[in-house]
């Protein structure tokens, strides 16, 4: 008896000694690993605007680097390393998983769909984006209804979740459609504008960053038809709940400050490079619930 609360009170003890010395987040292994290398590695897409993508600068910029940069911040300080490293290792859409899951990369910066498959191989933080996905032709284009798309070839970014939603909307319209797989949003962009594609099925704000940054956005144009909306978040690994309670508090400062706001602001509604367009999309009333209320729910 006298044996076991002895060890209880230096488990506690220990426990509070802990917590003062900043080192309540010594039980996650992400922490750990960057502790021991001394460097935080983000994943970031090339052409992923406005969340991620290269600058004019040749470096990695956009809303979700900016978020990345808070959480950085927030790790220097829990580790109480303010000459902590960053690293940043591009990524596309079939290789942004695996390099998680192995290590190469601590959080991906990018725009990846939460969805509950992907959440049976990694962790998502509070939204950070609402989208839709849409259809894209060229403006030339006769198609103005899903139904002209038989017989044509469409094109979807590899890795993207928007695959089966295309192949679930040609079964259900009964459409004779060939799919094709681009490397990556620049690669779709361009097989649309060449004519190898007759349409682009992306979500909407990475379709409206490509276009407006095309050195032709005018020869774009979006169908009418929207499809339910999903949720962005930047992805860690799992089993890690302690760093996600990390990065979601870096977030959730950010919501609750205006800041996020004001970094919306910044990379939706003002000139953006490498173009400087505009892509003149006013935050969402579903973002703005979620600005309100930060959650990783997958429902409204």
């Amino acid at each position: 008896m006298i044996r076991n609360c002895f060890h209880a009170l230096t488990l506690a003890t220990l426990s509070i000694t802990a917590f003062e010395s900043g080192t309540a987040h010594a039980a996650s292994e992400t922490l750990d690993k960057i502790r021991e290398l001394g460097k935080i590695t983000f994943g970031y897409r090339e052409a992923s605007i406005p969340f991620a993508f290269i600058g004019a600068d040749q470096k990695p910029t956009g809303l979700s680097l900016d978020l990345c940069g808070a959480i950085a911040d927030k790790i220097r300080a829990e580790l109480r390393r303010p000459t902590l490293a960053t690293e940043y290792v591009a990524v596309d859409a079939s290789n942004r998983i695996p390099l998680l899951q192995n290590g190469t990369i601590d959080i991906e910066c990018g725009s990846t769909t939460n969805t509950a498959e992907r959440q049976k191989q990694v962790a998502f933080s509070v939204a950070t984006y609402v989208a839709s996905p849409r259809w894209l032709v060229v403006d030339q284009s006769p198609i103005t209804d899903l139904k002209q798309l038989d017989g044509q070839t469409i094109v979807v970014t590899q890795g993207s979740l928007n695959l089966a939603g295309a192949q679930k909307t040609i079964a259900d319209h009964k459409l004779k459609v060939t799919i094709a797989q681009a490397k990556d949003h620049a690669e779709s962009l361009l097989m649309l504008r060449t004519g190898r594609a007759a349409a682009w099925f992306e979500d909407d704000i990475l379709v409206a960053g490509m276009v407006a940054n095309a050195q032709d956005p005018k020869a774009f144009r979006m169908l009418a038809a929207t499809y339910a909306p999903t949720y962005y978040g930047l992805m860690m690994r799992k089993q890690d709940p302690e760093f996600k309670a990390l990065v979601d508090g870096a977030i959730r400062e950010k919501m609750a400050s205006g800041e996020f706001g004001r970094l919306y602001a910044k990379w939706f509604e003002q000139p953006i490079p490498p173009r400087g367009q505009n892509l003149q999309l006013p935050m969402s009333d579903a973002m703005k619930l979620r600005v309100a209320s930060p959650s990783d729910a997958l429902v409204p």
